[in-house]
């Protein structure tokens, strides 16, 4: 009796001091997460980013998202070393809009290219487009420093003029003709609270054809990872990564001003904090194809995104990052 009952003992001995292990490293993260973060960041800018190169090679202040609207789309292109594979996203961007401008001339639209401290020729290439279409339709913005690609797009959608504001990737992965399925999706959403609504491309159709050319260590990652996003951060969004995004200016102001995360996670913090929010948000099935040359470093890459989701909930979760119940623009 007495043998037995000792083995039950030392498992029950085991089960506690795994609880409590797991419990005291759950803190210890936690104020890990409370202790590193940083309030909310504001927009600080480099003298040299206040500014943009017209056609001319002259300077001109960038405007503010807290402006009027005068472009009935502005299209936000962060760019990192992106010279070879930028002008084909260019061509088939700056394409399909002129060809919808010729179409109905009450469209107008800007492209923003930010250049997000690159060590190529990436604003040489941009700054081709300023001049082949004037600077009043492509305007670049060179950054000083790399930010990571959430501070990047958040420095283009701070000097955007268009009622709606689209985010889209460098690679033109994403066919820009859907487009039109995003403003529809987005139209779809009314009536929208405050005017603020979103409209998320998505790859979560193509999930079957992914799987079956990735790696089964990459595809343990990825249900990883979007287990993390469900679990930790947003409900209903299945791809919360494209990088294929309309906002309305409203809900662009008032998401990208909250929003601390500069790198790969940032879109997972935005959805957060539009959620938050009762923002609504539309996911859209789009055109993808996967274009060589992509930065995210498949293992260190979702590493520090996981690490992000989890510093975002936690730092949620204890206060140290806040969200205001007001829904007013910052």
């Amino acid at each position: 009796m007495e043998d037995g009952f000792v083995p039950v003992q030392l498992a029950a001995l085991g089960a506690a001091l795994g609880v409590a292990f797991t419990v005291a490293a759950l803190i210890l993260i936690s104020f890990v997460a409370f202790i590193t973060a940083t309030e909310m960041p504001p927009l600080h800018q480099h003298e040299e980013e206040k500014f943009f190169l017209n056609a001319r090679g002259q300077r001109e202040t960038l405007p503010s998202i807290k402006d009027s609207p005068t472009k009935r789309l502005s299209v936000v292109v962060p760019s990192y070393n992106e010279e070879t594979r930028l002008p084909v996203m260019m061509d088939e961007a700056l394409g399909y809009l002129e060809e919808r401008q010729k179409q109905d001339p009450t469209f107008t639209y800007e492209v923003i290219v930010v250049n997000d401290g690159s060590k190529d020729q990436t604003s040489k290439v941009a700054l081709k487009y300023c001049q082949k279409y004037g600077s009043d339709k492509v305007r670049v913005i060179t950054l000083v420093k790399n930010r990571g690609k959430g501070g990047a797009v958040k420095m283009g959608v701070f000097s955007s003029r268009g009622e709606k504001i689209l985010m889209a990737d460098a690679d033109g992965a994403t066919k820009f003709p859907d487009v039109e399925k995003l403003e529809k999706g987005l139209n779809d959403l009314q009536p929208w609270p405050d005017q603020m609504a979103i409209a998320c491309g998505s790859r979560a159709h193509l999930q079957e054809e992914s799987i079956a050319q990735r790696s089964y260590f990459r595809t343990l990652l990825m249900y990883g990872f979007h287990f993390l996003v469900w679990f930790l951060c947003v409900k209903g969004i299945r791809d919360t990564q494209c990088g294929f995004k309309l906002l309305t200016r409203e809900a662009a102001s008032r998401t990208f001003s909250s929003l601390h995360i500069e790198r790969w996670a940032f879109d997972v913090e935005l959805l957060y904090i539009a959620q938050f929010f009762k923002i609504p948000i539309a996911e859209i099935a789009v055109n993808w194809t996967e274009i060589e040359g992509s930065k995210l470093v498949p293992f260190w890459s979702w590493l520090q995104m996981g690490r992000d989701l989890l510093f975002i909930r936690l730092r949620y979760l204890t206060g140290a990052w806040r969200l205001e119940q007001t829904r007013k623009t910052n």
